[in-house]
């Protein structure tokens, strides 16, 4: 919900790596969902305050830290306005600000922010997005270099997904109750390459990764998307769909994470489990039930199904409040296919085949944090602050467990020096000595710390250092 829950809406260096910069830039998901720092030691015990280097007071907004060089950078949204800005690595010093240009400001869901989508980087320039107004590309110094309105869009959620940039393109994935598309801009020029259009797609969250995924003849490089129901990958360079996997949550919050030949989704969503499935009656069934005038369609006021009356907006693709029976059949189906599920799929050696199936498991799934894959080992961390800990070759379970501080997690789970970092809702950040595959050593809890203040962005693992978005204030951790 980063997404409306999404929140954010982690990080390879193979996907983006920084002109200019000693070291690849760092922002959600710039690793294809991988999210490790293991480069230098990180801070173990967090309790003590010797290990804040800096913290800056900051407006709020949702997005994760886009670290650059000697740069880091974040979107806010104060008092009605939109900006991104610009710090100081060093010392957190904020450089510039630049307001965000729009109309009005796009509805949001009361855990999320019109500030949610993560900045990315690729060393000469920053690219912004606010699903009120668009893409925005500035220089490091703030200096606007092009701009591309396109929102906002039909979701009264708002808008989750994040920008990434590779091999100087911009990519970008925007799903919402109708008018879908995946865009690919030229980063130097914000000119259109390529737009493909989602059909048939509802509204999801998901930022896109991209990797040069396959065995053999058959890799390319892929834009993979998690959306709605299925799994998509497109030509790289084109926008052409390459193949589809079934099987995903009605609603798609998380990222997929790209482990060489592997890729591993997890998604859930409310009345996706086996047990407890949201349902709606076939349409004749609900016209003979509720359709009171005769005029073949339904209104919130004939209707009587709580699951469609908490969905009207966005089953209602037309708005003039009423649903027809094409609306109906379409959500009805999204409520019929849509899985709970985190899936280990393995890439195909025949190009244009879809990856297979290598294992699925149905429990302890995140609504909104990424899964991490980190020595071998995948962590999801859900609700009420339950860690599964689940060997990456073959699904089996290392541990489940309750991590301090429990509660609700936006944040997704990253990962360095031999320890995952998991920041809750409410502001706690937990490290967990990592697990490992053989059975004998699992995950274990080393240290907490409350920092008090609402937290819902994912943390930036750089150079021995933790950077730490709170509703307040951007932290700079580290010994």
């Amino acid at each position: 919900m980063t997404a409306r829950f999404v929140l954010v809406f982690a990080f390879t260096a193979t996907c983006t790596v920084a002109v200019g910069a000693a070291e690849p830039s760092v922002y959600f998901r710039s690793d294809s969902g991988i999210a490790v720092g293991d480069r230098t030691p990180l801070v173990e015990e967090v309790e003590s305050d010797d290990i804040v280097r800096w913290r800056t007071p900051l407006g709020s907004g949702h997005s994760s830290p886009c670290v650059c060089g000697e740069r880091i950078f974040l979107t806010t949204f104060v008092e009605g306005k939109l900006a991104t800005v610009g710090l100081d690595r060093a010392t957190g010093k904020v450089l510039w600000t630049q307001p965000a240009p729009h109309d009005r400001v796009e509805p949001t869901h009361p855990s999320g922010s019109a500030a949610t989508s993560t900045p990315a980087c690729d060393g000469e320039r920053v690219v912004s997005f606010f699903g009120s107004y668009g893409l925005l590309c500035y220089d490091l110094d703030g200096k606007l270099l092009w701009q591309l309105p396109m929102g906002p869009f039909q979701d009264e959620f708002g808008s989750g997904s994040s920008p990434i940039v590779v091999d100087g393109r911009v990519l970008l994935n925007e799903d919402h109750d109708r008018d879908n598309f995946l865009l690919c801009v030229e980063a130097a020029t914000g000119k259109t390459l390529w737009r493909t259009v989602r059909e048939g797609t509802t509204r999801s969250y998901a930022t896109p990764v991209v990797a040069d995924f396959g065995v053999g003849a058959a890799k390319t490089k892929q834009v993979i998307v998690a959306g709605a129901l299925q799994l998509t990958s497109y030509d790289f360079a084109t926008g052409k769909l390459l193949w589809t996997v079934d099987g995903l949550a009605r609603i798609v919050n998380t990222t997929p994470v790209v482990v060489g030949d592997m890729l591993y989704v997890s998604t859930w969503s409310p009345g996706g489990d086996t047990e407890g499935r949201i349902g709606m009656e076939p349409w004749e069934t609900a016209l003979a039930q509720w359709d009171k005038n005769a005029d073949k369609k339904l209104t919130r006021e004939e209707c009587t199904n709580p699951d469609v009356l908490d969905r009207f907006y966005r089953i209602d693709l037309d708005q003039d409040q009423k649903l027809d029976q094409a609306e109906w059949v379409k959500y009805a189906r999204v409520f019929e296919l849509a899985r709970n599920s985190v899936m280990a799929l393995r890439a195909s050696d025949v190009p244009g085949n879809p990856p297979r199936l290598v294992w699925q498991q149905d429990k302890n799934l995140p609504y909104v944090p990424s899964p991490l894959v980190y020595r071998g080992v995948v962590y999801l961390i859900k609700d009420g602050g339950i860690l599964s800990a689940l060997a990456a070759d073959d699904g089996r379970t290392l541990k489940v467990g309750r991590v301090p501080g429990a509660g609700k997690f936006f944040a997704s789970p990253v990962a360095g020096d031999g320890k995952v970092y998991i920041l809750s809702d409410a502001g706690n950040l937990n490290v967990v000595k990592a697990a490992s595959t053989d059975g004998d050593a699992a995950w274990e809890a080393i240290s907490s710390r409350s920092f008090g203040e609402r937290a819902v962005a994912t943390p930036a693992l750089v150079d021995g250092r933790i950077y730490l978005r709170t509703e307040s204030a951007l932290y700079c951790l580290g010994k």
